[in-house]
């Protein structure tokens, strides 16, 4: 198999893997996620990906325990979380809820829990300043799922568990111009990879308008 089938492969087998193994990772396969996670581009080419790779127990319970809260909130009956979507009937909505569920009661026995951030030059003024960073992240966030699939660990971006960016902000010591996008357990997977299932492309697409 050539490099660019290895790369297809990897991004069309990259399943949120959320049920992870308690085992250790090494630590020199952490640093080879976040190397691989910092050769994204970011505007300006600035280089402000900052990443948090949080091992200690204590400090995961805490970040478990505000991701507990806020998967609660969004799973509860008065909710206007979606019971069905286009792509997703009833009982796949359910596994993956269920999925999620499994997470949030075994967050703080995952291996690492890495939160992405990113770096500003000056102390954080608005959302809308935060929010304008995006693009120098979330390529970076990508690179780093890419390169978790291919070491055969299991990975899936969360927000939810820095809903309360000010008890997040505690818990990690941020300074003033830092900022988290999200949360990114990572481990050994406890199921197999197997192909995503996605939107045809002839739904997500338009030549040169929309209408």
């Amino acid at each position: 198999m050539n490099n660019n089938a290895k790369l297809f492969d990897i991004m069309y087998n990259c399943r949120a893997m959320r049920r992870l193994k308690p085992d250790p990772v090494p630590k020199e396969v952490l640093l080879e996620l976040i190397e691989a996670a910092n050769q994204a581009p970011t505007g300006s080419n600035k280089q402000g990906a900052r990443w948090i790779l949080v091992t200690d127990t204590d400090q995961k319970k805490a970040l478990a325990a505000l991701n507990k809260t806020a998967v609660t909130s969004y799973i509860a009956p008065e909710s206007t979380r979606p019971q069905v979507l286009p792509h997703q009937d009833a009982e796949k909505r359910k596994r993956m809820i269920d999925a999620v569920l499994w997470q949030a009661e075994h967050l703080h026995e995952v291996p690492v829990l890495i939160i992405a951030c990113y770096e500003f030059e000056t102390d954080i003024e608005s959302e809308a300043s935060v929010a304008s960073a995006g693009g120098s992240i979330w390529p970076a966030v990508q690179n780093l799922l890419l390169a978790a699939r291919a070491l055969e660990l299991g990975a899936a971006p969360t927000t939810l568990g820095l809903v309360d960016r000010a008890a997040v902000r505690d818990i990690l010591n941020l300074p003033a111009n830092m900022a988290t996008f999200c949360l990114i357990p990572v481990g050994y997977p406890t199921g197999n990879f197997g192909p995503v299932t996605r939107l045809p492309v002839g739904t997500t697409l338009r030549w040169d308008r929309w209408g």
